[in-house]
């Protein structure tokens, strides 16, 4: 390594260190823990799985996947898309160990993976539908955290499918949720949700995270209801194992039964586990790039690696599959972080709770922890976002509300498949054709690229234009022209704006001629006399 890539690397890793980004990252990070830590626990008990294994499988993902990924700000751990895939790969393969042998397997394929850079294809999500996603997100924790917030917790902490094991689906489950009421978690909740809102508007006093308060005064509530008719009852907890040292840790850690590796159960479910853990994880990627305030891109095949070795590591030590999960990501963007330190101590905050303080952190009430979900949930689909939607036109709206309605009513990568062939069928409704060309002319020492957009530029240019625009060399400027253009996907314009936007960090300066803000679509009408 050169001097110069050497002081590269090292001011790269000192900005994690920065004050001004540590005083972001650190209380982010504890609201990250406290949302994680249920959900681990929660979809281990759904996946037949040790409890011990999901809270291991958090540790690994905050810190390996942190130390390890390009991405500043998702979040990854045991993902609650993946419980059947777990649930029926330890059923039909008939012991643990022999589970934790394929999920070895499934980070190599991850690896492989990473190395062919499959990751691109995240760059064919239509933004209509990663919109859609995120917003039924959203839904989907306001309706399933109604349960846990009223004090009724028979579905598990973390769950995105319509139908739930306890033979309600999210429906039902609301209406049985209002009929079996603990009033002792409703009025923890309705004290957190207040605390959520309003804490951080006393300037002074936000230097403690909202979420913090809200599980102090979880706590307080519930101790001060515990000998009246307002107690919560043990189920209403969180139950993190008791570990009584760290030799009690070390002994509950598994291995994998490597005598198996001739089975072909092992090798399917190993595939299976590998393709759906990297598509979840490149959806959550794509839609955390998409709320980051920075508008930073997060790089796809460095994920996929990063995702396989966690997850090696995770099937030689006893834990789960992960994936970048968007609920986790989500809440750390809305807390505030800045770089991916606040995944990484989000990683030891759950070491440290499992391994120091476990007697402690049973005594956090569910209902809130419901709260701080609830308020995760509305920010990811707040009504400002529908009426953002609506003004894109019908042929981003309509791609939007099924994507919705699809992943509220099934799951989440069913849901987004329907919303995908949605979203293709209005893609192919516009110009298909050649999206741009560019070309290089001097200004004294200075180059000056012209990027000519086409008169049609589609979402399916998207791609080609991104990889352009990564790879423009530094201290240039660029002129991107769309004079000729009649229409400009939304798509397109949303990665010329995010490139302008972050532009000058390579020092590149960025101007865009006649590129609007907005292109209605060409009528079919239109579209056909242009084809003559």
């Amino acid at each position: 390594m050169t001097q110069g890539g050497a002081a590269a690397d090292n001011l790269n890793l000192k900005k994690y260190f920065l004050p001004k980004n540590l005083k972001k990252d650190f209380p982010a990070s504890i609201v990250v823990f406290l949302v994680a830590l249920p959900l681990c626990l929660g979809i281990a008990l759904a996946s037949g799985a040790p409890l011990f294994s999901g809270v291991l499988t958090g540790i690994i993902g905050g810190i390996v996947v942190g130390c390890l990924s390009g991405s500043q700000l998702s979040v990854a751990g045991p993902a609650a898309g993946l419980t059947v895939i777990v649930l029926n790969g330890i059923t039909s393969l008939g012991a643990f160990e022999t589970f934790l042998l394929a999920l070895v397997i499934a980070g190599v394929f991850q690896i492989i993976l990473g190395f062919v850079k499959a990751g691109t294809i995240a760059n064919y999500f239509p933004s209509a539908v990663i919109e859609g996603m995120l917003a039924a997100i959203g839904i989907i924790l306001i309706m399933k955290q109604f349960p846990h917030a009223v004090g009724y917790d028979a579905d598990f902490e973390g769950d995105e499918g319509f139908k739930q094991i306890d033979a309600d689906n999210t429906f039902s489950g609301i209406f049985r949720a209002v009929s079996k009421i603990n009033f002792g978690a409703v009025i923890i909740a309705g004290v957190s949700l207040a605390l959520m809102i309003y804490w951080p508007k006393f300037k002074k006093l936000a230097v403690v995270p909202a979420p913090l308060m809200v599980v102090l005064a979880g706590v307080g509530l519930s101790l001060l209801f515990a000998n009246s008719g307002l107690a919560l009852r043990d189920k209403q907890f969180v139950h993190i194992p008791v570990v009584g040292s760290m030799g009690e840790f070390f002994g509950l850690l598994k291995s994998p039964n490597f005598a198996e590796i001739g089975n072909k159960q092992v090798w399917i479910t190993a595939f299976t586990i590998a393709v759906v853990a990297s598509l979840e994880t490149l959806l959550s990627l794509e839609a955390v790039d998409k709320i980051d305030p920075i508008k930073r891109i997060s790089p796809t095949n460095r994920e996929l690696l990063a995702q396989g070795a966690a997850n090696i590591i995770s099937g030689l030590l006893g834990g789960l599959p992960m994936t970048a999960v968007i609920v986790r990501s989500s809440a750390n963007v809305n807390a505030g972080a800045r770089t991916k330190m606040s995944a990484i101590i989000h990683g030891v905050f759950l070491l440290m709770a499992l391994v120091l303080i476990p007697s402690l952190i049973n005594y956090i009430p569910l209902s809130c922890l419901a709260a701080i979900l609830l308020t995760t949930g509305f920010k990811l689909a707040k009504p400002a976002l529908f009426k953002h939607m609506w003004h894109q036109g019908l042929n981003q709206f309509i791609p939007f509300a099924v994507t919705i309605l699809a992943v509220v009513l099934t799951d989440l990568l069913i849901g987004v498949g329907i919303g995908m062939l949605i979203g293709i069928f209005y893609i192919l409704r516009t110009n298909l054709r050649n999206p741009y060309f560019y070309h290089i002319v001097k200004n004294g020492d200075k180059k000056v690229i012209r990027i000519q957009l086409a008169e049609e530029v589609s979402f399916l240019n998207k791609a080609a234009i991104q990889v352009t625009l990564t790879s423009l060399p530094k201290e240039t400027e660029v002129i991107i022209d769309g004079s000729n253009s009649r229409y400009i996907d939304p798509d397109v314009l949303e990665i010329i704006r995010n490139y302008k936007h972050n532009a000058y960090t390579k020092g590149i300066i960025v101007t865009l001629n006649e590129v609007k803000e907005k292109y209605d679509v060409p009528k079919l009408k239109e579209l056909k006399l242009q084809s003559n």
